[in-house]
């Protein structure tokens, strides 16, 4: 007795008026499903998620060069200056190796250096004639 009470409230689903609101109904104005699509190849797997490391890659890469932008800069300078050191020190080795051109440029050195040192560092005077000197030079590199 109890199950023919729990079949007739089952079974009452089909009644002519929900057949009726079924059949009345305007099928634009319902939702419907996407298509169906087909499932991602294993390249196209691979490249979709190349494609979204990228953009994170150059996203945080961003982020952390605007954060150490005077860092960077400093040790980019550093690298160029070290880089200038070794060229310029590999470039004097190659003018050592030539005969005579080493006693020459130590003569060359030798003479400007007492130059510069009678001209500009015995007397007062010639000293802050120097300094206004160099002070002129930093002022036109610096602004």
């Amino acid at each position: 007795m109890e199950t023919e009470v729990q079949q007739e409230q089952y079974n009452d689903f089909s009644s002519a008026e929900a057949v009726a609101a079924i059949e009345g109904s305007d099928s634009e104005n319902l939702p419907k499903l996407p298509p169906t699509q087909e499932p991602e190849s294993q390249w196209q797997l691979i490249t979709r998620e190349l494609t979204n490391f990228w953009q994170e890659f150059s996203q945080n890469f961003n982020k952390f060069f605007q954060a150490y932008k005077p860092l960077l800069i400093n040790l980019a300078w550093l690298f160029v200056a070290v880089v200038a050191v070794r060229v310029i020190l590999a470039v004097l080795d190659a003018i050592n190796d030539i005969p005579l051109a080493q006693p020459v440029l130590e003569l060359v050195g030798i003479s400007y250096t007492t130059w510069f040192i009678f001209r500009y560092l015995l007397k007062d005077s010639t000293r802050q004639e120097l300094v206004a000197e160099i002070d002129s030079v930093r002022k036109q590199i610096l602004g």
